[in-house]
């Protein structure tokens, strides 16, 4: 039968349902037809729960002859549903189709309980929740030249190649014959007291200290000019460091005119000389000011830090570790100080930038620990009178943490 009838364009003529759903007319909408139907009838498969079925039910064949017949393009859809399910009732039950499986027949267990892959998830998923960070220190410096927050981590990086040759053996004092271990303490705890009068820089003070080691590591020096070592010293850590620097006139003034202006000068030479001018060091206090806001410090813990790694200075001991092993415990151990019963003093921010786990430090730390039970007892007592006053915060008399 020809459909495209040009005389007859209205198709008052009826249609043949077979034709309708023959493959040369209805092929889509057959298969959309068979589709529906199949969803209907895993629908009906599904036992006690409610049967799904679309509102816009597709109509049968004999649904669609009546749409042709009466031109009407809204059928009753209550009708076209209840001839739906009459076909549905006659079809056969699909449940014997092993391919599908009833609701009935799946344990509630493996409904209900996540696989053990998806526990393992589930548990990797809460560890790195809860898992702690690494803080980026330098995005608040971003704008601030001084900061050179870009090159800030290649900078410490070279500090740390440096440091290893900035040290001094531990055990040079085997090669002097006229001074010892005890002598060095005398000289450096009046040293601290000197730098504290003159108000000078906390940087002046550690390259002191450090130039006092390197010098003795190399020449041998009789006892009464220790104390010209140390003035030298802290001259020329003033030279570098300070903006004001003392005259030679107030080194004589506060060696109680022990030495000439001459002695001074002449031993300036010397030291220079035997250092090779090389006064460009990484001290302990450089990786301090870094650890310290690693541990997002505030004014007190950063006062801790400095009184305990003043008392490690005085310690001939403590030169056997690296200025940044030495930063890091100080800063550890004033952290316990002043958190005592907190847990994890020592966070990933810390560790990452120290390179330094809480492990390794702790042993440091009892010692620092050691220096701060006995720092108002003995001769050697200029570093707790210092940091007993007002100005450093009362910090030599906080009680010591528990780290034994």
């Amino acid at each position: 039968m020809d459909v495209s009838n040009e005389n007859n364009p209205t198709l008052s003529n009826p249609i043949n349902p077979k034709e309708f759903g023959g493959r040369k007319l209805g092929m889509e909408t057959r298969s959309k037809l068979n589709t529906r139907r199949a969803l209907s009838s895993i629908n009906q498969n599904l036992g006690g729960y409610p049967r799904v079925v679309n509102k816009r039910a597709f109509p049968g064949d004999e649904a669609c002859n009546e749409i042709l017949q009466n031109g009407s393009h809204r059928p009753n859809t209550r009708k076209y549903a209840s001839q739906i399910d009459n076909e549905i009732s006659k079809k056969p039950d699909a449940s014997s189709d092993q391919s599908f499986t009833q609701w009935e027949d799946i344990p509630l267990s493996d409904i209900d309980q996540p696989m053990a892959d998806e526990k393992d998830n589930m548990e990797v998923d809460m560890e790195d929740i809860f898992e702690e960070t690494i803080l980026d220190i330098d995005s608040e410096d971003a704008n601030n030249p001084l900061a050179v927050s870009d090159y800030v981590q290649d900078l410490y990086a070279n500090y740390r190649k440096m440091e290893n040759t900035s040290c001094v053996s531990p055990d040079y004092m085997a090669q002097q014959f006229d001074i010892n271990e005890k002598m060095r303490a005398i000289l450096i705890d009046w040293l601290i007291e000197v730098h504290h009068k003159f108000d000078l820089r906390e940087e002046t003070l550690f390259l002191t200290i450090n130039l006092i080691d390197r010098y003795l590591a190399q020449e041998c020096v009789v006892r009464k000019k220790l104390q010209l070592v140390g003035l030298v010293a802290l001259l020329l850590a003033c030279k570098y460091e300070e903006v004001s620097v003392p005259v030679v006139d107030d080194l004589i003034f506060i060696s109680d005119k022990a030495y000439t202006r001459q002695e001074i000068l002449g031993m300036e030479k010397l030291m220079l000389n035997a250092l090779q001018f090389n006064m460009s060091v990484p001290t302990p206090y450089v990786f301090m000011r870094r650890f310290l806001k690693a541990a997002e410090s505030d004014k007190k813990l950063e006062i801790m830090s400095l009184f305990l790694i003043e008392l490690c200075l005085v310690e001939y001991e403590m030169l056997k570790f690296p200025p940044s092993f030495l930063a890091s415990a100080a800063i550890y151990t004033a952290q316990c100080t002043l958190n005592s019963g907190v847990n994890n003093q020592w966070n990933k921010t810390c560790e990452w930038h120290s390179n330094y786990s809480e492990d390794q430090l702790l042993e440091c730390s009892k010692l620092i620990v050691g220096f701060h039970e006995k720092a108002a007892t003995g001769r050697l007592t200029g570093v707790h009178r210092k940091y007993s006053t007002s100005k450093y915060g009362y910090a030599a008399k906080l009680s010591k943490p528990n780290l034994l």
